[in-house]
Formats: C-alpha cells, structure tokens, sequence
C-alpha cells in the first residue's frame, strides 16, 4: 500500500482495517527514514563500549556531562494527567483477557508489555495493538467460556513498552531494510490512539526499555518531537518513564532524565535486566562473577547503591523513582507456603517504600491488595517527591561492588538450566510470561540464567563442593531437563525443546555471551511467518 514498505507475512483484515492502515504504514516509514541511521549508530557505540570494558576500563561517571549533573536549577515536566500518582503498576502482555484484567485490577496503572512479557509473534504483536485500540475507547469487553470480560468505569492508566532498540521487527521492511521494533511498537500505538487519549483525559505514556547510553535517551525525544509534530500534538504531551536496567545507565541517570526532561515521566529500577547487563557487561571481569541467582538481592551491594542513587536523582529533579518487580503470584493449595511468599512480597514493598520510591510494580492482580496497603500505609501523598536523599553518597566504586554473600551450588545451576530451557521453549511456542516455581517470569529472567551459565563455565567456577562448572556439566544437566521442562511448560513442542537446548549448550562455550537471546532466537518466530532467510541472523 505504501512505497518502499513491505509485510513480509499475512495479516488478518482486522489488523488492515485498525492497524497496518495506509497512513499509519506512512507514519512507521517516516519514522524508519528519519531515524534508523541513527540507531544503527548507537547500536555500534554499545559495541565499543563493551570493547573498552574487556580491555580493562572501568566505568565511571562521564566527564562530558559533569555541568548537567551539577547543575541544581533544571527539572523535568510536571506528572501528565493520570500519573501523578503511580504507587502500584501491574504489568503484563497485551493478550485480550490479561489487558483487561489488568485494567480491572485496582492498580494505578498497566504496563502493557510488547517487550520482555511477550513473545513477538507477528499476531501477537498486532493483536496486542487491536486490544489497547479497544480498551482505549471501550470496546474490548467480550465472554469466552462462558465467562464475561468486562472493563471497569475506572480503569488503570495505560502504559506502553515497546521493544528495545536492539531489535527489529523483520516482517515490515521499509526500503528493503527491517523496521526498528521499538518504532513499530511505538509508531503503531501512538498513530492510533494519541489523540484518543488524550480526548479522554489521558496521553500517549511510555515505559523505555534496555537504553545504555544517553545520546539513546535523546534519540526517543528526538522520535517524540517528530511524532508530536507529524499530528499536530503539542509536544511534551507524550511522557516517557525510562528502565534503569543496564550497568552502562546507571552511570548516567541524570543525562537521561536532562534528554528527555520535556517528556520524562521518571525512572525505574528495572532489577532482573540490571544483573543482567551487569554480567553480560562485565563478562571479562573475573572479580565480578556472582553466586547463585537466589543470593543476588535486593541488599546485594551494586543493588542497593544503584536503587537509592536512582531515588536521588529522580527527586533531585522532581520525576517519580519506580521501585521493582515483585514477581511472586499466589501459592494455590498451600497456605503455609502462600504465607512465607506473601511475606517477602510485604518486605520488599516495605524496603521500596521507605527509601522513597513513589510507586511499585506486580506481576498479578491479586498481588495488588499487599502492595497497595503498604504503599498507602507509608506514602500519604501521591508522591514522595519530597525525600531527596541527600544523605546518599554512591561512587562508582558502590555500582561496582560485588561482595554479594552466597555460594555456587549444584541446585543453583541446575535451577538456572531449567529456567533457561522452560522460559526459551516457551517463548518460541508464542508465549513470553511463564509461571514458574510460583514466580512470574519473563525473558530477563531467562537472560540472567543464560549468562550465569556462561560466567561460571567461562571463568572456571566452582561448586560449594569443590566440583568444577565446565561446558560439559552443563550439558548433563540441559539433557536430564527433559521431564522438569515439560512439567514447566506443558505442551511444548519437542522441535523446539531441541532448539532451545543445542542453543543452552552452544552459548556456555562461546567466547563471549550473545546480546540477547531474544535476537538469537527471533529468527525461529520470523520463519514461522515466511520471512525471507536473508533477514534471519541466528548464533546456532
């Protein structure tokens, strides 16, 4: 329909008449056009910035930004309308049923998630943009088993996450070349529905995942301004809060928020993404390998040094500090058990909310209640702005540190192999949120496992017992896995329980851990839609 863009795949006429319409498919080329040179750009400075970290370079503050850092008297915009208070944000995929659950769960607001929670399918991901196109103007409630799905008059804020910047979207081509998947996401939602939302009291609200660098930042503020300006919107009506999930970010978390100051709703601390950019980037660094997933805490040195300088700077320029996951669901049968994991769930809200987070993240609707009580127990504003932590002092040194008590033990590695293997095969059956082990995860869950793996084989750990983690223990315990992943994820195709276990035992004994398994993988999703094999880049 539009020149120079190609669907790769069949679409359904729903998704012709509400979503790859003619203008909106316009709209994603002027994006790919404007600013895909410039993504491509950053993709590469990612690589030599890794490059520097194996030759031995720390990280460190950037000394071409000390001026924004010491610069008291800039903030960022004031909370858009239905953000001003966000203490419990639900999270979730953007299936039909799960949207409107979210929406109906008593949280402040939804993150619908086109990224870690989801596997990107061609139909998902536009199935997700119908059902957000619906909830939006109301008309998403529908029955199926005899059970009806209903909105609520008062429904949850709407926030979107589109992919990261590292992947593409290779079933839409504009002028041969895939589009970016974070501006398709991005693109599609906001063509559709800014104006909506914003005739509804709302706006175009963002999560950002994954960024490294702030010159990324800039690049979505750049995206934002064009966006505004293609539809006539005012600018700085689209807000976007950004994930705190990389090791590289953390060391400039006010350059981020000064890029995007016009548009910046807050950051938050994206926990699980965190340790894993913080192996994956210091993949070379021996000092840095950790223990078991388990013994990884919130209290973990580098943890907490980068959850209250995060706090610092968000109040520091008046923007909300959002806490993280708590990925516990309700224990069904077990009482006992549902306890002792609802207390945890207590404690971590507790911790987030006394250093001075303004809001939270759940993983299940019935987690909300617990949330939202501590949360309201301790945050009499809808905010807390107002702590500063002045009293906080990190180095780099502190986002550095990694004396985390705890061992290697044989249980920790077979529990990371069978969570790589549950969550991976899965994710390559379309499904990208799994229930495992009475937590919900998604793919950062399946990333710390992968490059765990890695470490420990890489740098010649060792169990508490003294037995060596070599390439060749691991592939003992991928192929006892068989029954624990089927178990896990029922239904499994055995195509791709292969896949997922020659990928498991190829990425232990390579020099250095693929980016993102997601990318690796992807090419297995985007061949089950009749991409062309030129687009296909896999490390099998």
């Amino acid at each position: 329909m539009v020149q120079g863009v190609s669907i790769n795949t069949q679409v359904s006429p729903q998704a012709q008449e509400h979503i790859l319409t003619e203008e909106a498919l316009k709209f994603l080329a002027a994006l790919h056009r404007t600013f895909e040179s410039t993504r491509q750009s950053l993709l590469v400075a990612r690589e030599s910035t890794q490059q520097r970290l194996d030759s031995g370079l720390p990280l460190d503050f950037p000394a071409e930004t000390a001026h924004i850092r010491a610069e008291p008297s800039w903030q960022c915009a004031p909370p858009a309308p239905g953000l001003e208070d966000r203490r419990v944000e639900i999270t979730g995929p953007t299936d039909r049923k799960m949207v409107v659950n979210a929406l109906n769960s008593g949280a402040k607001t939804f993150m619908a998630d086109f990224e870690d929670a989801s596997s990107p399918t061609f139909k998902a991901m536009i199935e997700g943009q119908v059902n957000l196109y619906d909830a939006i103007r109301r008309q998403i409630d529908f029955e199926i088993g005899g059970k009806s799905y209903k909105l609520s008059p008062n429904p949850a804020v709407l926030i979107v996450r589109p992919r990261g910047w590292h992947l593409d979207e290779p079933r839409v081509t504009v002028d041969n070349t895939p589009i970016s998947g974070s501006l398709f996401d991005f693109g599609l939602y906001f063509f559709h529905n800014a104006v909506e939302l914003v005739k509804r009291g709302s706006g175009p609200y963002f999560y950002l995942p994954k960024m490294e660098h702030y010159k990324e930042a800039r690049l979505w503020n750049d995206v934002f301004g064009f966006s505004q300006s293609y539809i006539g919107m005012s600018h700085g009506t689209i807000r976007g809060t950004v994930l705190i999930e990389t090791l590289p970010a953390a060391f400039q978390m006010e350059e981020i928020l000064f890029e995007l100051r016009q548009h910046s709703s807050g950051l938050n601390c994206g926990r699980w993404d965190y340790i894993f950019s913080f192996i994956k980037r210091r993949r070379a660094d021996r000092s840095a390998v950790l223990p078991d997933r388990k013994d990884v805490t919130m209290e973990s040195g580098f943890m907490d040094s980068y959850v209250r300088l995060l706090i610092q700077t968000c109040h520091k320029r008046k923007v909300a500090a959002m806490g993280g996951m708590s990925a516990q669901i309700p224990i069904k049968g077990d009482e006992k058990a549902n306890e002792i994991a609802m207390a945890k769930v207590r404690a971590d809200k507790y911790r987030e909310v006394s250093n001075g987070h303004d809001g939270t993240w759940i993983a299940h609707p019935l987690i909300n209640k617990i949330a939202m009580e501590i949360f309201n127990e301790h945050m009499i504003g809808p905010n807390q702005y107002h702590i500063r932590r002045e009293d906080v002092r990190v180095t780099a040194a502190d986002l550095l540190n990694t004396k985390v008590p705890g061992k290697i033990t044989a249980e920790g590695v077979r529990g990371n192999v069978a969570t790589s293997l549950a969550y991976s095969g899965a994710w390559l059956g379309g499904n990208g949120c799994i229930p495992l082990n009475w937590l919900m995860e998604d793919a950062a869950t399946a990333e710390i496992t992968r490059v765990q793996l890695w470490q420990w084989v890489h740098h010649g750990s060792r169990l508490d017992t003294g037995e060596p983690i070599t390439a060749e223990y691991v592939d003992k315990l991928v192929d006892e896995a068989d029954e624990e992943v089927k178990k896990a994820v029922p239904g499994i195709k055995e195509e791709h329980l292969r896949i997922v276990k020659e990928y498991l035992k190829t990425q232990v004994r390579k020099a250095w851990p693929s980016e993102f398994l997601t990318s690796d993988l992807m090419p297995y999703l985007a061949a089950a839609d009749g991409v062309p094999v030129k687009w296909q880049k896999s490390s099998l």
